[in-house]
Formats: structure tokens, C-alpha cells, sequence
């Protein structure tokens, strides 16, 4: 398998979980409450699909260094996103460390789609 299939692959399975993200986010922001649980989960399997597949691109077959930034702010966001899930479970999940969360996510999001379709 090629690393560009995979890294076009994990494009577009954070795609997806960009989608499910403006779900979320629209539960967060507009009805004031946290998103559910299985919206979440959706999103936490989109997520770690789309990185488990550019990691092994990157560890196996090797990928454009603008890849591997994208690695690397991705799994950031994914750190950001495991504090979200444990910490503020049960409570109201804050608007500042939403926001980190999303940018890492998005930032990410560019770099790959950069990679994935003009490099």
C-alpha cells in the first residue's frame, strides 16, 4: 500500500470527524450542554482511525516531513480531546481548552489535506 492512499484515507476520515466535531460543537455552544456520549464516541473512533493510519504511513513507509507536522498536531488535539473526556465528563467542558482542542484539530486538518492533494 502506498503512503499517499493512506494519507488520503486519513484526510478523509477527519473529514468525517470534522463533521461529527460541528455536531458537537453545535451541542457545546448552542444548547448549552454537552454533546452525547455516543456523538462523542463517534468522533473518538473517527479520530484514532484517521491517526492510527497516518502513524503507520509515517513509522513504515515514511511520508512528507509537512505530513508528520500534521501528526504531530493531530495527536495534540487527540491529547486535548482525552483531557476533555476525563476530566469534564460530568461537568461542563470549557470553552478554552474546546477551543485548543479544535484549532490543534483543524490546524492538523490543513496540513494533511495540503499533503494529501497538492504535494
Amino acid at each position: 500500500m502506498e503512503p499517499s492512499l493512506l494519507i488520503r484515507l486519513s484526510f478523509w476520515l477527519l473529514f468525517a470527524t470534522a463533521v461529527v466535531a460541528l455536531a458537537m460543537g453545535w451541542a457545546r455552544f448552542a444548547a448549552r450542554t454537552n454533546p452525547p456520549l455516543w456523538l462523542a464516541m463517534v468522533h473518538w473512533f473517527l479520530a484514532v482511525s484517521a491517526l492510527a493510519l497516518l502513524a503507520y504511513a509515517s513509522l513504515a513507509m515514511g511520508v512528507p516531513r509537512l505530513a508528520n507536522w500534521a501528526l504531530v498536531l493531530l495527536f495534540a488535539s487527540a491529547a486535548g480531546g482525552v483531557v476533555i473526556k476525563l476530566g469534564y465528563e460530568l461537568t461542563e467542558v470549557p470553552v478554552l481548552l474546546c477551543t485548543v482542542h479544535t484549532l490543534l484539530g483543524i490546524a492538523g486538518f490543513f496540513l494533511l489535506m495540503d499533503v494529501a492533494f497538492w504535494s
